[in-house]
């Protein structure tokens, strides 16, 4: 089985792929984002195509990074960017910030980084949970549109002690103080909030969700191709213009220093601070995240 379908409808103008791993909530291994940006790649490369829509089967959009499961646990091992142990003042060290820099890097910033700026127009088609990594894959696309049931938050502040995902487009999305309070307290938003704020498009009922999202596309294929893409050219250089791919960079090196506060946390074996109810995020796994706040 793919962990990610892809199909063409309306005589190949509108492309319609899918996250297929509902089992896990669609929580995102390695394979699926390999999967997923050889699924965007084929919609770019194919000039039928108008516009992409970005689902998900089963009841959450997504968990989020997997972080615990047996196939996302091997992928990591070794991965790319292993290097020798560093050696200085007669200590070795495995580098394993230098490693995850790289990694993360390569699988979450520049493939969404890239997905944003996709030659095509593109709508996230999202129910359930959206959850941190979740908002990252919708947050590329340049339309959202929302089931009734939809939730989106960022649990990685509260869960890892984090400042966000990889992918750091909060303040654009949310707002600033928004983003303060949802990265603060792990709160979830729903599909009406969103929708004020200017984040989701469209909000349909949950039963009428991948119809409703059909209809709205096709709206959008009928526009010529190059007005469409010069419109999402325009809008994209005014946010760059407006800073917003300097601070997506500045948002990752950040995300990095997280990764290292933690690691020496665990090297110390100092303890970690984490309230109550929150599982260690060393155990924690993706499909724990997606119980949270079950429409």
């Amino acid at each position: 089985m793919t962990l990610v379908d892809y199909e063409t409808v309306d005589d190949g103008r509108i492309a319609r792929i899918w996250l297929n791993r509902p089992e896990t909530h669609n929580a995102q291994t390695r394979t699926l984002l390999v999967e997923l940006d050889e699924a965007f790649n084929r919609a770019e490369a194919d000039d039928t195509v108008r516009v992409v829509i970005l689902g998900a089967r089963g009841k959450n959009f997504s968990a989020g990074h997997d972080l615990g499961s047996e196939a996302a646990v091997a992928e990591r091992q070794p991965g790319p960017g292993q290097h020798p142990s560093f050696t200085g003042n007669g200590a070795t060290r495995d580098p394993i910030v230098e490693k995850m820099y790289l990694q993360e890097w390569h699988y979450y910033f520049s493939n969404t980084c890239r997905w944003r700026d996709l030659r095509k127009i593109t709508i996230a088609q999202v129910q359930g949970n959206a959850i941190s990594a979740g908002l990252m894959l919708i947050w590329a696309c340049d339309l959202i549109v929302a089931a009734d049931n939809a939730r989106f938050s960022d649990v990685v502040g509260v869960r890892l002690g984090m400042p966000g995902v990889e992918y750091y487009a909060h303040p654009w999305e949310f707002g600033p103080r928004k983003a303060k309070e949802l990265l603060l307290t792990g709160d979830s938003l729903d599909a009406d909030e969103a929708h004020r704020l200017g984040m989701v498009s469209k909000i349909f009922p949950a039963d009428e969700l991948a119809d409703k999202t059909l209809e709205f596309a096709r709206r959008i294929a009928e526009l010529p191709t190059m007005a469409a893409l010069l419109i999402k050219d325009s809008v994209n250089a005014a946010s760059d213009a407006m800073g917003f791919s300097e601070a997506l960079r500045h948002g990752f090196h950040i995300h990095q220093l997280g990764h290292a506060h933690w690691s020496a946390h665990n090297d110390s074996k100092a303890p970690i601070a984490l309230p109550p109810e929150v599982p260690d995020w060393r155990t924690a796994k993706a499909t724990d995240l997606a119980r949270r706040d079950q429409p």
